[in-house]
């Protein structure tokens, strides 16, 4: 199987950074798009960053010029730096990764267990 795991969470006061980290083990022939979601209390995980097969980068509006998603093909990581942060970055976040498992298998889509980020101060 595939496992995800995030970390780098913390709490933090607005307008500092964090960046969050994401490794992906196991069974793997390929790894396509990785992205970044993220949870508020009571409401719907969105998308905040996506890396789309290592070639376009996109962001949810009200993160752009602030996150960048990055990635390391060789590690099997990505990454979300995030400056400039703000009360509404809070939430717990997840990387999502699309993999391939073998030569012949289909792509499917993995979860991490999530990092909470709480920016207060």
């Amino acid at each position: 199987q595939v496992q995800v795991v995030e970390s780098g969470g913390g709490v933090v006061r607005p307008g500092e950074s964090l960046t969050l980290s994401c490794v992906v083990s196991g069974i793997i022939y390929r790894i396509y798009d990785m992205a970044w979601y993220r949870q508020a209390p009571g409401k719907q995980r969105e998308l905040v960053a996506i890396d789309i097969n290592d070639e376009i980068t996109t962001y949810k509006d009200s993160v752009k010029g602030r996150f960048t998603i990055s990635r390391d093909n060789a590690q099997k990581k990505a990454y979300l730096r995030m400056n400039n942060l703000e009360p509404e970055d809070t939430g717990v976040y997840f990387c999502n990764a699309n993999v391939q498992m073998t030569a012949i298998s289909t792509k499917r889509d993995f979860w991490g267990q999530g990092t909470q980020v709480t920016v207060s101060g």
